[in-house]
């Protein structure tokens, strides 16, 4: 599946919100690996790697095609092509070196999102499948006192169709694995025959 990178610097509109910059903090990396310089490919894989939510957008049909933005938590699955047949041979995700391939961001990747149909987003996704990713290096706590838009401080914008896993599949049942591994919270979360995994 095929997906464009979108690193953008500089937006030619602005938008005036009611918050300050003060209010909004970074939190740790999850491991003390250095952002990649001046690769821009590399440092896309980090970024993605280390974060754990962004904004996922999708059309909103109910409101005449208007985009609509909803903070999603995620697992970004570092793809190899026998990723999926090397799992099925795993006690845990650990063991193959999926977590530490997922932490140094190797290879291209696939986003796994867990979503509702009674959540906005997902009842949208199952209309347009269209949709964007955007993730910010601000909330990771690397840009240090720059501005969110400060070029130097990195984001990106996957863009696609979002996907639904079929519940039976080994996909999603790697899917539930990886991300009930990163989210622990996610587990008592699947309380209704509505959820499912999708990706972009």
């Amino acid at each position: 599946m095929k997906f464009e990178f979108v690193c953008s610097s500089v937006l030619a509109s602005f938008l005036v919100l009611g918050f300050f910059q003060e209010s909004v903090h970074g939190r740790p990396l999850l491991m003390s690996q250095a952002r990649p310089r001046p690769d821009n490919a590399a440092a896309s894989r980090w970024l993605v790697s280390q974060s754990s939510w962004g904004v996922l957008n999708t059309i909103s049909s109910d409101w005449g095609g208007a985009p609509f933005g909803f903070f999603i938590s995620f697992f970004w699955r570092p793809t190899q092509d026998n990723d999926l047949l090397m799992y099925e041979k795993c006690e845990s995700l650990q063991e193959c070196g999926f977590i530490q391939r997922w932490l140094t961001g190797q290879g291209k990747g696939i986003p796994y999102f867990y979503l509702t149909a009674l959540d906005p987003t997902a009842s949208n996704a199952l209309k347009d499948q269209r949709s964007s990713f955007t993730i910010s290096e601000y909330n990771l706590g690397t840009c240090g006192k720059k501005d969110p838009e400060n070029p130097s401080c990195a984001k990106i914008t996957l863009v696609g169709k979002l996907k639904l896993l079929e519940g039976t599949s080994k996909e999603a049942e790697f899917a539930q694995t990886a991300l009930f591994t990163k989210h622990p919270e996610m587990k008592g979360k699947r309380t209704s025959p509505e959820t499912d995994f999708v990706i972009l």
